[in-house]
């Protein structure tokens, strides 16, 4: 889905002298290791909506799942333009990781199994979800759309020093 080498480059002036750039590969690996990321969706008035959810990276896309009627799913009919986020609430250690691109919604039923067993490897039983024919994932709280999220642009916060900013753009 994403370009595997995008165009990498370190911003001085948010970085700290010598600050080198994160290399992508890394990037991909605390993405794919992260726990939870935070969405950030525009509501059809123009307001941001932002939710905590969980999600796995999977051929260059960071996934999500939302149920149809949820805030999110209503969003992304209206604009399916994102950011998602993720990183640690300290100052002096860690990556902080933003990735902005299109939401585009997943109804292949193969994919979504592949998909659906990622889920439930990262997060364990509790995610398990059955796969509907129709394009969705189902669980005991209804169906839910599967969305991939290709990074356009993608940004890397290393904090301690050297504090660094990391910006990767992808064709």
């Amino acid at each position: 889905m994403t370009d595997t080498s995008p165009r990498t480059d370190v911003d001085a002036r948010y970085s700290s002298p010598g600050a080198v750039a994160t290399p992508w590969p890394e990037a991909v690996q605390r993405l794919a290791a992260a726990e939870l990321y935070w969405l950030s969706t525009v509501r059809p008035d123009g307001r941001p909506h932002v939710t905590p959810l969980l999600g796995v990276w999977r051929d260059g896309a960071l996934h999500f799942a939302t149920g149809a009627g949820e805030r999110k799913a209503l969003n992304l009919a209206e604009n399916p333009y994102v950011v998602l986020t993720t990183g640690v609430n300290t100052w002096s250690e860690g990556c902080d990781l933003v990735v902005e691109g299109e939401a585009v919604r997943v109804t292949d039923v193969a994919r979504l199994r592949e998909l659906a067993g990622a889920w439930e490897g990262k997060y364990g039983a509790a995610w398990r979800f059955e796969v509907r024919e129709d394009g969705a994932f189902q669980d005991k709280y209804g169906p839910a759309f599967v969305f991939a999220v290709a990074p356009r642009t993608a940004f890397g916060f290393g904090k301690g020093e050297p504090f660094s900013q990391t910006r990767w753009r992808f064709t």
